[in-house]
Parts: structure tokens; C-alpha cells; sequence
């Protein structure tokens, strides 16, 4: 199908490029992306095409949400993404409806798109950009990296310096309390977890937790019981995939020699406040935070932390 709609879509790119010649000189933006790929625009991106839901909340929190002409699937914050063009799911992306939308930037995401698609953008001539944020920081860094290529850097920087001292505030609280040994729970069947690459392994440290499956060597690797039951965690932390508290989390009952059951510290974040490589992340590491400290104070001898503001 892709091959036989390229030379379509090669004239449609043509056609855009043309029409951007009668813009305005703008400053160039150069630039590398995640990927360590270069990337030089004539000047700040007026048409972008956002390819995962979490690149869709950095621009818009960047001050960048005017120029977000189309977006993948799940693209449901904030408000104003829902009502933009849709060119597919990250997974599946419609070139055509991208090359409709004649973009002159798309911004992709290595780990959700697959390559091929991004390559056959950049054969139409259309810049592509990629970003993988996997630690607090690049979240932070993501934000000012859209801001240069949008022309928002004033907006951008603002949320960047936000962010970071938000996340500082919540380090200074809880990094250094005594460790909780965590396992996050992505999901139960296959029964999945994350290693100490992944952002939500900074967002455990962050709280002053270890992540008992940290050492691993996928990024999401799966598991069996038999690996949970065996680093026996004193915390364990689910998402699923919504607002509701997934039922399988309760199913660890089954098990009461496990620490995590047996002290009830069974525990949830909706995922889109974890799960998303976006400034809402930090609402997630509150509620982990928070969770954590109750672990600590049910052991007995330690007392929650005292409470503090601005976290």
C-alpha cells in the first residue's frame, strides 16, 4: 500500500514545500534530536505533526498547541488535542493524512513508531524529529527542545524551570528517606515491569524506592510470578489502564508471605499520570511518593515524613 502511494505523496510534499517559499524569513532552528540525529529547520516549525500522545501534551505544555496541525490516536490532553486531525496510531500512521496536512516538521516516538514509516516521511522531504524521553530531566529537556522547534521558547522555558523545581522539591523530601523495595506492575497478563532505563524507575528513585527488577535488560521486560515471589518487593505498584484500580493488582493476596501483601501495601496510579513522558508525570511521582511513605510508616519504627508544601 505505502509503495503504491509514495509518488502521491512525494507530489504533496512538493506542493507544500512550495507553498512555504513565500513565508518570512525566520531564524534557523538547528537542532539534534533524541536519536542523535541532526536536524536543521529554516526557521521555527508553523505545521507540526505530533506521532504519540505524550509528544501531543509536551508541545501543547510547551506553548506550541497552535502549531499542532494532526496527531496519533490517544492524543487526549490537553482538551483542545482531542479535536485535532487524527493520521492514525503511533503504531499505524497513515502517511497520507500526514502528508495532507503538509507539515514541515513531524515529531515521532522511536520506541511506539515503527522506523519504516519515519523513513518514508523524511524521503518526502519532511523533517522528522525524534524524542524519547526516559528520565525526569529529559522530560524537562524535551520541553525546551519543542519550544526551539515551535519559536515558544519564552513558554517552553517557563515550564521547563517549573518542572524542575517541582521535581527538586520532591527530591529534597523523599530521595534520600529509607529505600522501599518497589515493583511496578505495568500489567498482568503478560505480567510485565520495567528496568532502571525506563522513566518510571526515575520516578521510583526519585521517591527514594529500588526497583527490584532494575538490573534487568529489557526496558519492559516480562516476568512470572515465580521472579515477584523471589525478590519478594515490600511495595508493589500498578497502573492498568484507566482511573479505576485494575483488579488483578488484589490477585497478590493470593500469595500473604509476599511483604508487599502481607503489610497491604498494594498500591495504584492511574497511567496516564505515570505512564506518560509529560510534565504530568510529577503528578504521578507525588502519588508514588506518597504511597512509599505509607510503606515506610507501616513498618512501625519510622514515622511519615512531615509534611511540606510547594510538592
Amino acid at each position: 500500500m505505502v509503495a503504491e502511494t509514495f509518488p502521491r505523496l512525494q507530489h504533496r510534499a512538493a506542493l507544500a514545500l512550495l507553498c512555504g517559499l513565500g513565508l518570512p524569513a525566520a531564524a534557523q532552528v538547528d537542532i539534534t534530536d533524541d536519536s542523535g540525529h541532526r536536524l536543521v529547520l529554516k526557521g521555527p516549525a508553523q505545521r507540526i505533526v505530533s506521532l504519540a500522545p505524550h509528544v501531543t501534551e509536551i508541545l501543547f505544555a510547551a506553548g506550541a498547541g497552535d502549531k499542532v496541525v494532526g496527531v496519533v490516536a490517544y492524543s487526549d490532553y490537553p482538551e483542545a488535542a482531542r479535536k485535532l486531525p487524527q493520521v492514525g496510531g503511533y503504531t499505524q500512521i497513515d502517511l497520507e493524512a500526514i502528508a495532507a496536512l503538509r507539515p514541515d516538521l513531524v515529531i515521532g516516538w522511536p520506541s511506539g513508531n515503527r522506523s519504516a514509516p519515519l523513513e518514508h516521511l523524511r524521503a518526502l522531504g519532511i523533517p522528522v524529529y525524534l524524542n524519547e524521553p526516559r528520565s525526569l530531566d529529559a522530560v524537562a529537556h524535551s520541553l525546551e527542545q519543542f519550544g526551539r522547534l515551535a519559536g515558544s521558547e519564552a513558554p517552553a522555558q517557563a515550564a521547563a524551570t517549573a518542572f524542575r523545581e517541582r521535581r527538586a522539591a520532591l527530591a529534597a523530601r523523599y530521595r534520600e528517606r529509607p529505600a522501599v523495595r518497589t515493583f511496578y506492575q505495568i500489567w498482568d497478563r503478560p505480567l510485565m515491569t520495567v528496568n532502571d532505563e525506563h522513566l518510571i524507575a526515575d520516578v521510583i528513585r526519585l521517591c527514594g524506592g529500588r526497583n527490584v527488577f532494575g538490573q534487568l535488560s529489557q526496558l519492559a521486560p516480562t516476568i512470572g510470578v515465580e521472579a515477584v515471589l523471589a525478590a519478594d518487593p515490600e511495595a508493589i505498584v500498578a497502573s492498568g489502564m484507566g482511573e479505576g484500580r485494575p483488579e488483578w493488582l488484589d490477585q497478590w493476596k493470593r500469595w500473604p508471605q509476599l511483604e508487599a501483601t502481607r503489610r497491604d501495601n498494594l498500591f495504584f496510579i492511574p497511567p496516564e499520570r505515570i505512564q506518560r513522558h509529560t510534565p504530568r508525570i510529577l503528578d504521578g511521582a507525588q502519588l508514588l511518593c506518597e504511597q512509599l511513605e505509607q510503606a515506610r510508616a507501616r513498618r512501625g519504627a519510622i514515622s511519615p515524613a512531615a509534611p511540606s508544601g510547594g510538592a
